[in-house]
């Protein structure tokens, strides 16, 4: 009998031995570089390339309809970060009531970054 005991202590032993170490691999910092969801980032600009400042980027969550806007500064520079990877999207930009063609942003494209120029022909 003891010797069947000291068989399960040692198969306990093991087993928590490896529980610890699968806990350790999957809180190591490498987990950490991982980016936070997807960074919708870019410009809006006219037609001749000129940034738009103060125009307004909005972006939509197609499935909650949540929408998120972004005022551009004088670079015409926009960005939403931490946007779901796993949740369609669509952007666009007005400037002075004048408006973008709306792009979209997949679920199914799995870029962390992911780079779009909204043009607004103010004519």
């Amino acid at each position: 009998m003891p010797h069947k005991r000291s068989a399960i202590a040692t198969a306990f032993v093991v087993c928590v031995v490896l529980v610890l170490g699968a806990i350790r691999v999957s809180a190591s910092p490498a987990g950490k570089d991982k980016p936070n969801g997807r960074l919708l980032y870019g410009r809006v600009l006219d037609p001749q390339d000129n940034p738009l400042p103060d125009a307004v980027v909005y972006v939509t969550n197609t499935r909650t309809r949540a929408i998120r806007s972004y005022i551009v500064g004088v670079d015409g520079a926009y960005r939403f970060p931490g946007l779901s990877t796993a949740i369609d999207y669509e952007v666009y930009a007005q400037y002075k009531g004048k408006k973008s063609d709306t792009k979209s942003v997949s679920g199914f494209d799995d870029r962390t970054q992911v780079y779009i120029d909204l043009r607004v022909d103010i004519r």
